[in-house]
């Protein structure tokens, strides 16, 4: 005997129980929810024609019966993976962890699961044993979310116009032909250099990344390019190059102060060098941002709690890995219909796309002589 509930779902009730011995099937949920086969497909595939009240009554039966769709049966009878491989390296440095993390919450809002790929360092160049294995696995697109170090891209030129799965590329330079996102890094700089000299700051130096990584190269020609735009010569005595670390920040601020005694400003490349700058300064009684104000770049989750709290350009590595995921779902959505419907795969121009940065002002930064 079934016992009736207070809002009487003796039904509802019967027919749940009736599931709880078995698999449940796509058929089971329709059931249940008074639904059509094809209805619970849409829902499952995020289809926009399905009415809300609908979509809510089948989202709820899922939940209530447990069922999980069977990816296999569904990849088989679209002839296609719903998966994408991702080239990545370095995740144990910030930007390209939260670029993953990106990556994989957008990947899994529009259903498809990564297939992961850390090359040992960010100038690995043999790629094909990369690639080859990413599409043994039938991955329907591939991102390569590796930094453009040295002469990294090399390989993948000649690798390229051979490759029939849709690839899109991160953080590199834009290339004909190549669709690629990356954050706008020369604008990035420019804004750090105008925010000192908006200050008032006409002396001011610049520590840069590795100069063979192509971030670091955008960041310093924005310093350069603010500095000439407001009549103000650079020289090689006005910057030195780090490796990103808070330790060759500091080495390179000792030395830059030696070499420009008269900085009042100095544009960092990143959060992790400005740490270290900052810390000299306080070793050596420099006081920031009275004596030396200090921009980074990154916007890292630790430079509000520097000390002074740090100015500095954010970016947004998730968004980064976001973009890049659904534009590279749209290249294969695109190709999967010419493919169905026979028309030839045209790429058309690619797709350059550039993040904006923006600056956030702290405490490392006053007028000069404050």
């Amino acid at each position: 005997m079934i016992a009736v509930n207070d809002n009487g779902n003796a039904h509802k009730e019967n027919v749940m129980s009736g599931y709880q011995e078995r698999r449940i099937t796509i058929k089971d949920v329709a059931e249940a929810a008074g639904v059509s086969i094809q209805t619970v497909s849409r829902v499952i595939n995020n289809r926009p024609d399905v009415a809300p009240t609908t979509r809510r009554r089948v989202l709820t039966i899922i939940d209530e019966l447990g069922y999980r769709p069977n990816m296999l049966a569904r990849s088989l009878s679209q002839q296609r993976s719903f998966s994408l491989g991702v080239v990545t390296a370095g995740l144990k440095y910030v930007g390209p962890s939260r670029t993953i993390n990106g990556i994989t919450t957008q990947a899994e809002e529009l259903g498809y699961m990564l297939v992961l790929k850390e090359l040992r360092h960010f100038e690995f160049t043999e790629v094909d044993s990369v690639l080859d294995d990413l599409l043994s696995r039938q991955v329907d697109g591939i991102l390569w979310a590796v930094a453009e170090v040295g002469e990294n891209r090399k390989e993948l030129e000649k690798r390229l116009p051979t490759l029939t799965t849709p690839i899109f590329f991160m953080t590199m330079e834009q290339r004909e032909g190549w669709p690629v996102v990356s954050i706008d890094n020369e604008t990035g700089g420019r804004i750090a250099v105008q925010h000192l000299l908006d200050l008032g700051h006409q002396r001011i130096g610049h520590i840069a990344g590795p100069l063979k990584w192509w971030e670091a190269r955008m960041r310093k020609k924005g310093w350069e390019e603010a500095m000439t735009d407001a009549g103000h010569a650079v020289s090689d005595d006005h910057w030195l190059g780090g490796d990103w670390s808070p330790a060759s920040g500091k080495k390179a601020i000792d030395e830059l102060l030696t070499k420009f005694p008269e900085m009042t400003g100095v544009f960092i490349a990143n959060d992790q060098m400005a740490l270290g700058a900052l810390q000299y300064a306080h070793e050596h009684g420099i006081r920031v941002p009275e004596d030396l104000s200090i921009v980074g770049f990154d916007d890292v989750s630790e430079s509000p709690f520097y000390w002074p709290a740090l100015t500095t350009i954010h970016h947004d590595h998730c968004t980064l890995g976001s973009t890049a995921v659904r534009e590279l779902v749209a290249m294969i959505d695109k190709r999967r219909q010419a493919e169905l419907w026979g028309a030839p795969v045209e790429n058309g121009p690619s797709l350059q796309i550039a993040i904006e940065p923006t600056l956030v002002v702290r405490a490392s930064t006053a007028q000069p002589g404050d």
